[in-house]
């Protein structure tokens, strides 16, 4: 009865805003003139203003630094220095990987430091495309990108040596000291005087390798082979002198490939064959334009612009790093051929599953099958599905097994295009037989939580993030008519239970002798890799006792019911007491409510179950005003690969996906007059 009556809600909530709709004076057709690429590229968002392709390989731009967690994306609003351009990045993250193939141009004679300043009054950037002037090596720079070829743009200055230095050690960075002892093997090949290939093996956040094939215009007149700066150094660096032939410009592009050479060459004679470098950017720039327009929607100037750089950062990944042909390297390392051409990587599923994925099912539906397909190919080969992949490995990163609600909530919503048995097996198999670090499923089994005298990191969170894959089993098991699975993970999914403390109303850790850990202080901020106060991920007690999304009617009841409950609640978002110890990944701090990290993201969405919607619509307005600003330093946490922007998306538009799987969501207050989404099949919704 309650999803009925739910869809009754939200048809007499389209119908009544669709009377707005005449009341829209303008029909938009260039949806990427509203993207901002600086939006977070300052303060913590680790964002990036490159050239990239929807969901592509590619992410070319320019690096201000890498190797420290300020530069996760390899790149800072505030730097007055470029060190140079790579090819490939992270968006949004915490951790530090990519940032592949550095390149630098310079006019002029050599000097042994071609980092340059630039004029950030000429930095631009936009879907599809980044632009700077390099003041002290005097080259202007273009760049855009198609899904695999990185497309670069050089203008030298006039009657001085055009050089170019190729690091193929990846730049990284650290304290100014330029290392490369993560590059494993390194090799490469001049095969004319116009064409580079070769591969790169390194290892940071995971072990990989990845294939190249650059190209040029013009002719290499001069390569310089410079000496290592590291005797352990394995990659090797290059400068490159052109023959112009009386000519200030010179193109490059680079294929990269996962799987071999021959791929990275097919993938550049297949998108980028010419060099016609508008044609390119024009043509990422309807992409984009393309993936903008599902949505129309009405506001001011900033409305938009906020809203449209969500977007934009929804679809930056997860990236399709298959060949044109659907050759891919997964995590068995082996090539491998890909039934439907398509092997989706970077998932950062411990923060995409909650709003992320849930906005690609309503928005690009074509892709769902694709993504499932792709987790299952990762988990024959893996064992286990996706944690957190990137690139085809996996990093093992964050808690939980949240591919699971992903490919739970594609089946629910009516997506055919992958086996159902197949899937249910390899769900199975993750939280039941997988063997790696973070699993221990018998002692999970044996206590009904995880003891922090056994589990030492993480006890409580993993104990609470693995009861909601349970509960996402549970539906999908009695769904395909498997009850007596359907009850196990059913009683699992309620093992939240166990560690709800009465007296302090908090998840509290539990020894496996059932005692509750003293002293206790839940203001306390715990860490993955921290041995204090490891019970929780990236929080603490107070953030995460409510992280129950998939039974709060359940969870006020162990309160004391509604009133209580809103005593608990408000307590988090108007506290003055400050958090114990510091973490970098807490903050957007209302109270002790966080929500630059995702943890806190469904929690100003519980007051409606206490009969209090009033709460949620203020606290949403508060949180879109505050934390969602057109500005570099305008998020106020890491965009984690587009969760940070999907949640704005859906509190925009006036509902949240509380539980992800539930196909239900809870109404908040819209940010935004107006907003026409298109559904597929000739349907439109109207806010």
């Amino acid at each position: 009865m309650k999803k009925i009556l739910f869809s009754v809600t939200i048809v007499i909530f389209a119908v009544a805003c669709t009377q707005k709709q005449d009341n829209a004076t303008t029909v938009e057709t260039d949806f990427t003139q509203y993207v901002n690429p600086f939006i977070g590229t300052a303060f913590t968002g680790h964002t990036f203003p490159g050239a990239t392709y929807p969901l592509g390989m590619i992410q070319a731009g320019p690096q201000t630094g890498n190797y420290t967690w300020e530069y996760c994306a390899g790149y800072f609003y505030e730097d007055s220095l470029i060190q140079g351009f790579t090819q490939n990045r992270l968006n949004g993250t915490g951790c530090v990987d990519l940032g592949d193939l550095l390149v630098q141009p310079f006019s002029g004679e050599k000097r042994d430091n071609l980092d340059s300043h630039f004029d950030k009054a000429l930095e631009k950037a936009s879907p599809g495309y980044y632009t700077v002037q390099l003041a002290d090596n005097n080259v202007g720079v273009e760049i855009t990108a198609s899904p695999h070829v990185a497309f670069h743009k050089y203008a030298y200055a006039k009657d001085e040596p055009a050089n170019l230095l190729v690091d193929f050690q990846s730049g990284l960075v650290w304290q100014d000291v330029r290392y490369n002892t993560h590059v494993l093997e390194n090799e490469v090949n001049f095969e004319s005087d116009k064409v580079i290939s070769g591969f790169t093996r390194r290892t940071e956040w995971v072990e990989r390798v990845y294939y190249f094939v650059i190209e040029f215009d013009k002719p290499i007149l001069n390569k310089e082979l410079l000496p290592q700066e590291n005797p352990n150094q394995k990659a090797e660096k290059y400068i490159l002198t052109f023959d112009m032939q009386d000519n200030e410009v010179l193109q490059m592009k680079i294929g990269m490939s996962s799987s071999s050479v021959e791929g990275a060459k097919a993938n550049m004679a297949a998108e980028v064959s010419g060099w016609d470098f508008e044609t390119v950017r024009q043509a990422a720039n309807q992409a984009w334009n393309d993936r903008l327009s599902r949505i129309m929607i009405d506001g001011t100037q900033d409305d938009k612009v906020n809203f449209y750089t969500s977007m934009y950062h929804l679809y930056i990944q997860p990236n399709d790093i298959a060949d044109v042909d659907g050759k891919y390297i997964g995590p068995n390392r082996e090539v491998t051929q890909s039934p439907n051409g398509k092997y989706y990587s970077t998932w950062s599923q411990w923060d995409t599953f909650r709003a992320a994925f849930p906005m690609y099912t309503i928005l690009s539906p074509e892709l769902i099958n694709d993504f499932v397909n792709s987790m299952l190919e990762y988990s024959e080969q893996q064992g286990h599905l996706p944690i957190w992949s990137l690139w085809g490995q996996e990093t093992y990163t964050m808690i939980g097994n949240h591919s699971i609600p992903m490919i739970v909530d594609a089946y629910l919503k009516g997506f055919d295009g992958f086996d159902a048995e197949r899937a249910y097996r390899e769900i199975k198999k993750s939280i039941t037989e997988s063997k790696h670090y973070k699993s221990n499923w018998e002692v999970y089994d044996k206590y009904g939580y995880y003891p922090y005298d056994l589990i030492k990191l993480e006890s409580v969170s993993r104990t609470l993030e693995c009861g909601f894959d349970d509960y996402c089993t549970a539906i999908l098991a009695e769904k395909l008519g498997k009850t007596e699975d359907a009850e196990f993970f059913k009683k699992r999914s309620v093992y939240y239970k166990n560690l709800f403390d009465k007296e302090t109303n908090t998840m509290r850790p539990k020894n496996s002798k059932g005692e509750w850990i003293a002293p206790f202080d839940p203001y306390e901020l715990a860490h993955a890799d921290s041995n204090v106060g490891g019970h929780y991920t990236e929080g603490n007690a107070l953030q995460y006792t409510w992280h129950v999304m998939q039974d709060i009617p359940g969870l006020i009841e162990l309160m004391g019911g509604k009133e209580e409950t809103g005593k608990v609640l408000d307590y988090l978002f108007n506290t003055t007491q400050e958090s114990t110890g510091t973490l970098s990944d807490v903050t957007g701090l209302i109270g002790q409510y966080a929500h630059g990290n995702e943890p806190s993201h469904h929690v100003a969405y519980i007051y409606p179950y206490l009969d209090r919607p009033e709460e949620t619509q203020r606290l949403v307005r508060q949180i879109c005003t505050d934390f969602y600003k057109n500005k570099p330093d305008g998020l106020i946490g890491n965009d984690d690969c587009g969760q940070m922007s999907a949640w704005y998306m859906f509190s925009a538009l006036g509902f949240y996906p509380m539980n992800p799987v539930s196909g239900e969501f809870v109404f908040g207050a819209p940010q935004i007059p107006l907003a026409r989404i298109d559904v597929g099949n000739g349907k439109t919704f109207t806010m």
